[in-house]
């Protein structure tokens, strides 16, 4: 059997990161890794694509930004692809920009409730997914994550360091981290099963309101 690719989204202040597994074809598991336990929490599986360098993680580490392909979904609302940004493991969308293509989509949190998105087109929010609790910005250039990657070695697919500064890498559907001049298993994402769930409660809670004192306020939709 083949084993799944494993693509991490690092958080850049709190020790937290996005898991994304791909496989089997064309499903995706999101998981939450906290770095400083290595904790694994498992989170949404989806049926479609994610574009794994469109995404980002909040600097906290709580919310998920993501670009997703749906081939069900062209004739809807949604428009077949969109750009969300959910809680971290899950990808319910809390606030949701339907595109209609690939060329544009993703972005990147430019700080703890802003985000940039990368299109140079007036997007409008989806009804059902509003802008409340977020800034977002059109960002057409892409901005790039602050450097966290190292070298790759032969064999590995992704390879980074985490907050405390430790070389991690994944390979063959596991996650390690260098340790001391060894390879430490921190999690083995192979032998796992599509099986999506819907959404916990407080993960389909919307966003807090912006402050007055906030550069844009709740409710806010097109940009």
């Amino acid at each position: 059997m083949t084993a799944p690719r494993l693509f991490v989204v690092l958080a850049r202040e709190a020790p937290k990161a996005v898991v994304l597994r791909r496989g089997p074809s064309p499903w995706y598991h999101v998981a939450l890794w906290h770095t400083d336990t290595d904790r694994i929490e498992p989170g949404a599986w989806f049926k479609g694509r994610i574009y794994e360098e469109r995404c980002d993680l909040s600097p906290d580490g709580t919310l998920f930004l993501y670009f997703a392909l749906k081939g069900s979904r062209w004739r809807t609302t949604y428009k077949g692809t969109w750009t969300a940004v959910s809680r971290a493991p899950w990808l319910h969308a809390l606030v949701l920009w339907p595109h209609g293509d690939t060329w544009g989509g993703g972005g990147r949190f430019l700080g703890p409730r802003k985000v940039g998105l990368w299109t140079s087109m007036p997007l409008l929010t989806h009804p059902d997914h509003p802008l409340v609790g977020l800034e977002a910005v059109s960002a057409p250039a892409r901005t790039a994550i602050p450097e966290l990657a190292a070298p790759r070695a032969r064999g590995q697919e992704w390879s980074g360091r985490d907050q405390a500064g430790e070389e991690i890498f994944t390979s063959a559907g596991k996650l390690f981290r260098k340790r001391r001049g060894r390879d430490v298993e921190i999690a083995d994402f192979n032998g796992r099963e599509p099986d999506p769930q819907p959404a916990p409660e407080w993960a389909t809670r919307p966003l807090p309101p912006l402050r007055p004192s906030s550069p844009r306020r709740a409710g806010r939709r097109g940009h």
